[in-house]
């Protein structure tokens, strides 16, 4: 029996190891967020709410999914679907123009 305490420690230790990517991923997309609302406060980039009202409408077609904010690009990146397939568009924050798209 005292062989096997150690292994079953083992699931517990994987666990929190595979946990910590995954807090941190979240800290920093909040963190990116708050950033986007500060940026926006301040008037140097463009509102969510501003990228959507213009990007959305020339999406019609395909299903929104929402987006995030990249504070080093100071870019939005919108998430759509259509057909099974995502799409992502890369909008400038300052500007609202779009400077990429993917599948």
């Amino acid at each position: 029996m005292k062989s096997l305490r150690p292994l079953m420690l083992l699931p517990l230790a994987l666990l929190s190891v595979g946990a910590s990517p995954a807090a941190a991923q979240d800290a920093q997309a909040r963190g990116e967020q708050g950033e986007a609302r500060r940026e926006a406060e301040a008037g140097n980039i463009m509102r969510s709410g501003e990228i959507e009202a213009r990007i959305l409408p020339m999406m019609r077609d395909a299903e929104y999914l929402g987006f995030a904010y990249d504070s080093t690009a100071r870019a939005y990146r919108l998430k759509f679907i259509r057909e099974g397939r995502v799409t992502y568009v890369d909008v400038d924050a300052r500007t609202g123009r779009i400077i990429g798209r993917s599948r």
